[in-house]
């Protein structure tokens, strides 16, 4: 019997997504030309340097909460991205890392950059209790030993004295660089984007190296990897790793930024959050999660204050994800498959 469904490609519904296939296509040809592409980073950096001078401090405090989702993402991106790997979780490494900086200056009186190797430390550790037996599961088990890992450590932090109980820490003081004490929103602002700069680093140097093309194999057939040779549960565990010491870095800023810290900080809706930039970005694509991660964050108050908008910001940020992940479900800047 002859078929007579409607072809996908074909009529006036085709034509929309192929417009925008078509615009993708030309917009990955032109980033190509390497003169291009690295002009393009190098205008968007010279206007995220300049941009303290053009605006107000709440815009540099959202700036800075973006930068701050942009850490968060690309030590997830390392989980989820290059590896596979769905961690519900990861506020728990970001809980770790500013809880281990708050105790050690604020109760120990410690200067805040000899508690970095530390929080690494202390990340690695509790990476390594979580991931030794975790990571032989796969899929949907993995993603429910993570959402519990977040919530263990969030109601043990909620429970604990030495980390302030349900109240926090607070008083939690700033640090100096180089002789400058760092107080202002102007100076975070700086010390954040230098913290983007490098994990950015650390990410494309990860992904171009043995390691991540490692992390690659297992994430689009473990089953081959192991067969080619490759440990699998070894590279994920190091994955895994280097994961959590990044997000327990990004965590030390945050408390020595903020000056207090408590568990409502680090719940659930924190690891969805950074999961969501990841993938709404495009896992596995640097660039991605960086958008990803500013969409995410700019979005929702570029309309806090506009009229008629501002109550409804949240519905409307819920129904432009909806129709992203209809029509760009590999997310907004994925990476070019050929």
């Amino acid at each position: 019997m002859e078929d007579i469904r409607p072809n996908a490609d074909s009529g006036d519904n085709a034509k929309p997504d192929s417009f925008i296939k078509r615009l993708v296509e030309k917009f990955y040809a032109l980033m190509d030309n390497r003169k291009i592409k690295w002009s393009v980073y190098a205008a968007i950096l010279a206007v995220t340097i300049v941009f303290p001078m053009l605006f107000n401090n709440f815009w540099i405090s959202v700036m800075q909460y973006a930068m701050l989702f942009m850490l968060l993402g690309l030590g997830l991106n390392i989980i989820v991205g290059y590896t596979g790997l769905i961690h519900l979780g990861f506020a728990a490494n970001f809980a770790v890392g500013a809880y281990a900086t708050g105790i050690l200056v604020r109760t120990f009186h410690w200067n805040f950059w000899l508690t970095l190797p530390v929080s690494a430390a202390v990340s690695i550790v509790a990476a390594c209790i979580i991931g030794g037996p975790a990571l032989r599961l796969r899929s949907d088990y993995f993603a429910v030993v993570t959402l519990g890992f977040g919530e263990m450590v969030r109601i043990t932090a909620r429970n604990l004295q030495i980390t302030g109980a349900a109240s926090g820490l607070s008083g939690i003081r700033r640090p100096y660089l180089f002789g400058l004490h760092l107080t202002s929103i102007t100076s975070w602002y700086y010390v954040f984007l230098a913290l983007v700069i490098i994990f950015i680093l650390i990410s494309f140097r990860i992904k171009n190296s043995r390691f991540g093309r490692a992390l690659e194999y297992i994430r689009e057939d473990e089953d081959a990897a192991r067969a080619m040779g490759v440990n699998a549960t070894v590279y994920k565990l190091f994955a895994f790793i280097v994961g959590a010491v990044m997000g327990g870095i990004a965590g030390s800023f945050f408390a020595v930024r903020m000056g207090a810290i408590s568990p409502t900080s680090f719940q659930f809706l924190m690891s969805a959050n950074v999961l969501l930039a990841v993938v709404l970005g495009g896992m596995g694509k640097i660039p991605g999660v960086i958008l990803g991660a500013a969409f995410i964050t700019i979005f929702p108050e570029a309309f806090r204050n506009v009229p008629m908008a501002g109550s409804a910001r949240m519905l409307f940020f819920g129904l432009i994800l909806v129709l992203v992940m209809i029509k760009r479900p590999q997310g907004l800047w994925p990476e070019r498959r050929r």
